[in-house]
């Protein structure tokens, strides 16, 4: 294998053997600081990471373990012919590390199943599989030690917004705030702004975020408005989340005018909009109704997997607490309906291959499963 490659399997396999590293400061802008406690000459060769070679280091890596779930993609089919370059979008919440060993309370879930050095290979896994343009990511606390430098090996810029009063500072021997991660494919993306968010409900801040960017297709030339988010979790806090939403949807709506063609006149419509997000909301909720009433035009993409396209998945996170079961839909790609197509969206495994303990899982690194999606810019009338 590769220098490269040898050298991110080293790094990634001593991640949890060291001490919890530092946190630099957060980082507000399209290029994250290189952390200074990795390997200096595994950052300069790391653009040589080959990914297939990286994703078969992380099969042999979990070896002992249950195979991943295989999952389909449901093609679809507007008359159209196929988009010949789709643009990908992953949405995930990946499970912060301190919550899952310290707080979360996965009763069914094996604590070695748990552990960073068996999860950090899983989720690897899991993006290297579907290799996405755009990778939207909440509860990420190994950002600057493990996401930020790999994924910038296999080409991705970054941008990172913590949490202010992160849940994972509680946990002793915790690696930081966990927040909200943007990944775009540099060789696909030119970075043209971003804004992260602290979201505020009746003007009050709150300790949730977002992650926003203006992205340009280096391909088409198209402008894309690119928003990841995580909203209060909880039953008894629905309200909160509707304010949460309404804030996210004010700033969309304020970058998107900054961004028009003042010129032309051109409208904030031309600017198609991705909202990814663990919203800790069922389809009932109001937050979701302000969504798909919102001026933006907005939709959600898993709809598509429904007969018709009207009803969400039954799940998208499932999970076994000292509180009970919990199976039900939180998580939602919402794009801009006038301006974007769906072209392929990622089917949900079955009970049957999450299995009677559900998640997470030696199979399943996180309680929520990731959500892909194949989107192409529809032509200009």
């Amino acid at each position: 294998m590769g220098g490269g490659a040898t050298r991110l399997y080293s790094t990634l396999t001593q991640t949890l053997s060291s001490s919890p590293l530092p946190l630099p400061p957060p980082h507000l802008g399209p290029h994250p600081p290189v952390d200074t406690n990795l390997d200096p000459s595994f950052c300069q060769e790391q653009k040589q990471t080959d990914p297939a070679e990286l994703l078969r280091q992380c099969e042999e890596a979990l070896r002992d373990s249950p195979p991943r779930f295989h999952r389909k993609f449901t093609h679809l089919n507007d008359g159209d012919s196929a988009p010949s370059s789709p643009i990908r979008v992953m949405q995930w919440n990946i499970l912060a590390q301190a919550l899952g060993e310290g707080l979360d309370s996965f009763v069914q879930c094996p604590l070695e199943a748990l552990s960073w050095s068996h999860r950090k290979y899983l989720i690897l896994e899991e993006l290297l599989t579907y290799r996405p343009h755009i990778l939207c990511l909440q509860e990420v606390d190994h950002y600057y030690d493990t996401f930020q430098p790999v994924l910038a090996g296999l080409g991705y810029s970054s941008i990172f917004c913590p949490k202010p009063w992160s849940p994972c500072l509680d946990v002793e021997g915790n690696n930081g705030p966990d927040g909200c991660a943007l990944f775009f494919d540099q060789s696909r993306f030119e970075f043209l702004d971003s804004v992260n968010i602290r979201l505020s409900a009746m003007r009050i801040p709150t300790n949730q975020v977002a992650v926003v960017a203006i992205l340009r297709c280096r391909s088409t030339g198209r402008c894309l408005c690119v928003a990841v988010t995580h909203l209060k979790a909880r039953s008894g806090w629905e309200w909160l989340r509707s304010a949460q939403g309404s804030d996210l949807l004010r700033h969309l709506q304020n970058l998107l005018e900054k961004h028009t063609d003042k010129a032309t006149g051109a409208p904030t419509s031309d600017i198609p909009l991705l909202i990814c997000g663990d919203f800790n909301a069922t389809p009932t909720e109001e937050v979701y109704r302000r969504f798909s009433a919102s001026p933006l035009s907005l939709d959600s993409a898993y709809k598509k997997l429904s007969q018709g396209g009207l009803t969400e998945p039954e799940y998208t996170t499932w999970k076994i607490r000292t509180t009970g079961e919990c199976c039900t839909t939180l998580d939602y790609i919402w794009y801009s309906q006038d301006t974007l197509r769906v072209d392929a969206v990622l089917d949900m495994p079955t009970e049957e291959q999450i299995g009677p303990n559900r998640l997470p899982s030696f199979s399943y690194p996180s309680d929520h499963l990731s959500l892909v999606c194949d989107f192409s810019f529809k032509e200009k009338e």
